[in-house]
């Protein structure tokens, strides 16, 4: 076999292994989502070597979707971590054998502190197997390894066992895009989310108008202004909006007769518009919608206060 069809194998292997992992979703599956949404404290992930690296995985996943969680190597335990256990606390220990040792000699702290265990290994009829409230069964055939030995499909089956408890417990929670931004602020997501108007908007130099100016002196103003648009502004409160677009479309309407026309004649008379506390996201829905590419931000009585173009949503 040459390299890449050594590569294609190892990939269809694992797949293979994540596959099989559906008929393995079973009242086990139900128990252990239904203790991490009863938990009233912490989920603790555990696990030794590879499992613990997964574990680690695991527990972010769950910490960024709404399930406090963080993981703790069973080394640490000894030696002092024990001390971030309190009743109300899930624990998932993750081993792929169920029988690693220092694992195990973890579990009794656990069971004596009277704290649920979920445990995800390979072996149904493991001791970490027995000693679990439930047991999710990550069992695969082989390993995408040449040797069988190397821990690759059963690492990743325990990973994707994981994701899918995140992701059960995402739909319980009712988990929205909103909650995941409050947990990855410093995300393209999160600014998109999070991110307002009043955050984003153009205050300076705007292209004001007026219903009777004539599309002459419009057109100059327009062009400053280099937004594409200008604001119709009667009594201090918008009225109305024109754009590149309108003004041709009034050229080859009206030709020598343009410039004897005003604002009013073409502008859009309610134009869309947005509060100061809109988020950019629900901007970005309104000028994909409209095929627009500004809105203006106004306040409750209409004034103009700024205006959101299509590049400030782009963060």
């Amino acid at each position: 076999m040459t390299t890449r069809e050594y590569a294609i194998q190892c990939i269809k292997d694992e797949a293979q292994a994540v596959l099989n992992l559906i008929p393995q979703i079973d009242e086990n599956f139900d128990r252990a989502v239904e203790l991490i949404m009863q938990c009233r404290g912490k989920v603790i992930v555990t696990g030794v070597g590879k499992s613990g690296h997964i574990g680690a995985k695991i527990a972010a996943t769950l910490a960024s979707t709404g399930t406090p969680s963080f993981f703790i190597n069973p080394l640490d335990v000894f030696h002092g971590d024990l001390g971030v256990m309190s009743k109300g606390d899930v624990v998932l220990a993750i081993s792929n054998s169920g029988q690693t040792d220092e694992l195990l000699r973890f579990i009794p702290m656990v069971l004596h502190m009277e704290i649920p265990i979920i445990g995800m290994s390979g072996n149904p009829q493991s001791l970490l197997a027995k000693y679990s409230t439930c047991h999710l069964n990550v069992s695969v055939e082989k390993e995408a390894c040449p040797l069988n030995l190397a821990p690759t499909s059963s690492t990743t089956a325990a990973l994707v066992m994981g994701d899918a408890m995140a992701v059960a417990l995402m739909e319980k929670r009712h988990f929205l895009p909103q909650d995941f931004a409050q947990f990855h602020p410093g995300g393209e997501l999160g600014k998109r989310l999070l991110t307002t108007a009043q955050d984003v908007m153009l205050t300076e130099n705007l292209p004001l108008l007026t219903e009777e100016m004539h599309l002459g002196e419009a057109i100059i103003l327009v062009s400053k202004g280099k937004l594409g648009l200008g604001v119709a502004i009667s009594d201090g409160i918008v009225s109305g909006l024109i754009t590149d677009g309108d003004i041709r479309r009034a050229m080859e309407k009206w030709q020598a007769e343009f410039f004897n026309r005003t604002v009013g004649d073409i502008m859009t008379r309610q134009p869309k518009t947005a509060s100061p506390q809109t988020k950019i996201s629900e901007i970005q829905k309104t000028m994909n919608e409209y095929k627009i590419h500004n809105v203006l931000v106004v306040d409750e009585k209409k004034h103009l206060l700024g205006i959101v173009d299509r590049y400030a949503c782009v963060l």
